[in-house]
């Protein structure tokens, strides 16, 4: 990979020429307390905030999160519908039931529930008992519906996430982080608007117990309306949450926290922070050049480049100076090159954080170079290429 920092057009705005100045990466504009965090622009999928977010990490409840995602996805494929009804076996109701002491919707003994009471034990309650009945209903046991979870995470591009379970109960072998758990957050707000509402939902009664949601950040008045919290002897106290304010959707996962009142509050902060202390700016319009890439052996030097559409980047509202930003390819690139023709990417850092890349391409043709062209690059290569690996 080549690296190159460039300086942009004269008719950029300050602002971008600041962006541009190649500050050195520093540390992260946020602390906190969790051992494991991520944090995402909803609208963008820009990266916030990010600390140890690829450790694998037991997921405890905030596995649901995956076994909700096959339980919408059935229902937007039309497979079922929240209307059919699932038994409650002996296994459910003493693995994820009244006599287990774990969180229930204390769904009896093989009553048949509706698919909608379910999905609602399960995003208000997290209801172990209802993610097994599910998972039985849906897949025959338990234990085939927890392979179709980690297909389908592999499916969504999930490659670290599996599941052993439905509950995210302690198993060998059941693991995740707390970057996929965000990215699934994200694809179940994006790809599921019908059912998202279920995980703001205050409270649920079923028989005859009521129970308030289980998400501590729901009565902090942040704005928050969805997702589940979790913790593992192994891993500490977790959260996957999410926040809109004034425009802007975070979402955040969290882990590796010591007990749930050091959750809450560390979540509250990141997610409060996040929604509020960042704005979305345009540095490129649509078709304006980014900058150039070198060519080797083409009737011209370089190529310019340009997205697909316009370039958004969400900026810190204070240290906007911690912003850096570079042109990444493998090059020189080679003629001849094509219009329209991938060719690298833009990568933004917040602080030592990349937050953003954005695919470039050619916004020109260029032709094979003259003879003498084509010389006199192969010998520039010759030596510049032979200091690159040198350095490397």
């Amino acid at each position: 990979m080549q690296f190159r920092v460039f300086q942009p057009f004269a008719g950029l705005v300050g602002l971008a020429l600041m962006l541009f100045c190649a500050v050195p990466a520093s540390a992260q504009l946020f602390e906190t307390k969790a051992s494991q965090a991520f944090m995402i622009d909803a609208d963008t999928g820009t990266v916030l905030f990010s600390k140890d977010a690829d450790k694998p990490i037991p997921p405890a409840s905030m596995a649901k999160l995956m076994t909700m995602e096959v339980v919408f996805n059935a229902l937007k494929a039309k497979r079922m519908t929240l209307d059919d009804t699932f038994v409650v076996s002996e296994n459910a109701w003493r693995t994820g039931g009244a006599p287990s002491g774990t969180s229930t919707m204390f769904a009896k003994l093989k009553s048949a529930v509706r698919v909608e009471d379910l999905i609602q034990g399960v995003t208000v309650q997290a209801a172990n008992d209802g993610c097994i009945v599910l998972a039985e209903g849906m897949a025959g046991s338990e234990a085939n519906f927890a392979a179709q979870m980690t297909e389908r995470a592999r499916e969504l591009g999930l490659s670290k996430s599996t599941f052993v379970n439905s509950t995210g109960l302690p198993a060998d072998g059941q693991q995740t982080t707390v970057r996929e758990l965000t990215m699934l957050a994200l694809h179940i707000w994006r790809d599921y608007p019908d059912f998202f509402h279920y995980y703001g939902q205050p409270d649920f009664t079923w028989n005859k117990i009521a129970q308030r949601n289980r998400n501590p950040l729901l009565a902090m008045g942040i704005s928050a309306d969805g997702f589940v919290a979790g913790a593992s002897q192994s891993a500490g106290f977790g959260i996957v949450g999410t926040v809109s304010h004034s425009g802007i959707r975070v979402i955040a996962a969290l882990s590796g926290l010591a007990n749930d009142r050091e959750r809450s509050e560390e979540a509250r902060k990141l997610l409060d922070w996040g929604s509020r202390s960042f704005q979305k700016t345009e540095i490129f319009a649509k078709d304006e050049v980014v900058g150039e890439a070198q060519v080797f052996g083409g009737a011209q030097s370089g190529v310019a480049l340009k997205a697909k559409g316009p370039v958004d980047i969400f900026l810190p509202i204070a240290n906007r100076d911690k912003l850096t930003a570079k042109i990444v390819y493998d090059g020189p690139v080679a003629a001849p090159v094509e219009e329209g023709q991938p060719v690298g990417e833009l990568r933004v850092w917040i602080g030592d954080t990349l937050s953003q890349r954005t695919p470039l391409f050619a916004a020109e043709k260029v032709e094979v170079g003259t003879l003498p062209q084509r010389a006199l690059d192969a010998a520039k290569e010759l030596a510049v290429g032979w200091l690159r690996q040198k350095h490397l």
